[in-house]
């Protein structure tokens, strides 16, 4: 068992205590549609650009699974993502917001039409290797669509620069307004150049998934 797998499975014992709270809130799907207003602003409009840190496309949050939008949005409220924005946001919901806002967006479900393959396309040469390296399909499923954990992304055919700015924002220590704190991808962000996440940015962007950018009702 190579050292990131072994890493990745040790902080998953230690951390499943830390998700339990959620399982006692159940989210309302409908309730949450009543609760996006603070979101649809970017995360509903298809190609939307944010600028901080960096210009990039805010990710895609339709389809996404409902507990690790819950674990995202709490970890802003508590400050392990340090976005000023998010956490501002984060910080205005209750748990119960945060439990149905992640349910609405997770009723988004799969792509129209489309059947998930069982595996990624086979990774060439440079790429192969970064992905045995970081351990990558261990957390995220062979097909970076099916996550070991529902609090773990779905990141198969995520925004190629949201995905590098994010794997760059574990690499960062010690500033108060930007960067993630986490034991997992803090360990596998760290071991890679930001040329070699980009790598890995591009070809997890390139594969099939259920995300998707949905724009209000009144917008389709």
């Amino acid at each position: 068992m190579n050292k990131s797998l072994s890493f990745v499975l040790a902080f998953l014992v230690a951390g499943a205590t830390n998700t339990a709270f959620a399982d006692d809130i159940k989210g309302d799907a409908q309730a949450g549609e009543k609760k996006i207003a603070m979101c649809v602003g970017c995360h509903g409009i298809v190609g939307y650009q944010a600028t901080f840190p960096e210009v990039y496309k805010v990710p895609k949050i339709s389809g996404q699974g409902a507990k690790y939008i819950t674990a995202a949005l709490n970890a802003y409220k508590k400050g392990d993502r340090k976005h000023p924005t998010m956490k501002g946001i984060a910080a205005s919901l209750s748990d119960q917001d945060i439990a149905d806002v992640a349910a609405y967006y997770e009723s988004h479900g799969k792509l129209e039409g489309a059947s998930l393959p069982d595996k990624a396309s086979e990774p060439q040469g440079q790429v192969a290797e970064l992905i045995k390296k970081g351990g990558c399909t261990s957390c995220h499923g062979e097909n970076f669509a099916k996550p070991i954990a529902p609090d773990y992304p779905k990141i198969a055919g995520q925004n190629a620069d949201y995905l590098f700015v994010a794997l760059k924002s574990y690499k960062v220590e010690g500033t108060s307004t930007w960067g993630r704190n986490n034991g997992v991808m803090g360990g596998v962000a760290k071991q890679f150049s930001n040329a070699e996440l980009k790598l890995l940015a591009n070809y997890v962007a390139s594969q099939q998934g259920d995300l998707k950018t949905l724009p209000e009702s009144r917008f389709r």
